[in-house]
């Protein structure tokens, strides 16, 4: 039951970071910056919002933890890596259009972020053991 009340919390703060990374990088573009300004603007307070939400809501995590934050760090580079992979390899090999490649991303980073955040980002270290089982 637990399990499920934190996916749900997992998937609530992920929506309100989609809808808030999509919020800014359209206030940013209005404001006349560059599309790629605008992009790394609203990817980076996404990023910084979802941690603060995951963490804190989610996860109920301390957010002063550097190792932690390094973790998610490490999270979100494997999301890009990731994102790269289904977007210039394996959607272009498939022959699938850009938009689905796009979709496909959306679908299995979440999948891919939960269990990367139960598993290591915010693994409690006397839960290690709960882990591997």
């Amino acid at each position: 039951m637990e399990n499920q009340k934190q996916f749900m919390r997992f998937a609530l703060v992920g929506g309100v970071v989609a809808a808030t990374y999509v919020a800014l990088y359209l206030l940013f573009m209005a404001a006349g910056l560059t599309q790629s300004l605008s992009n790394a603007g609203a990817f980076l307070l996404a990023v910084a919002l979802q941690y603060v939400g995951q963490a804190s809501f989610t996860f109920g995590a301390r957010l002063d933890d550097a190792p932690q934050v390094t973790r998610f760090g490490l999270m979100i580079c494997c999301g890009l890596i990731t994102s790269a992979v289904i977007t210039g390899v394996a959607g272009p090999a498939m022959g699938l259009p850009h938009w689905l490649a796009a979709v496909i991303v959306t679908v299995v980073l979440p999948f891919q972020n939960y269990l990367i955040m139960t598993r290591w980002v915010f693994l409690i270290p006397g839960d290690k053991m709960d882990a591997a089982q």
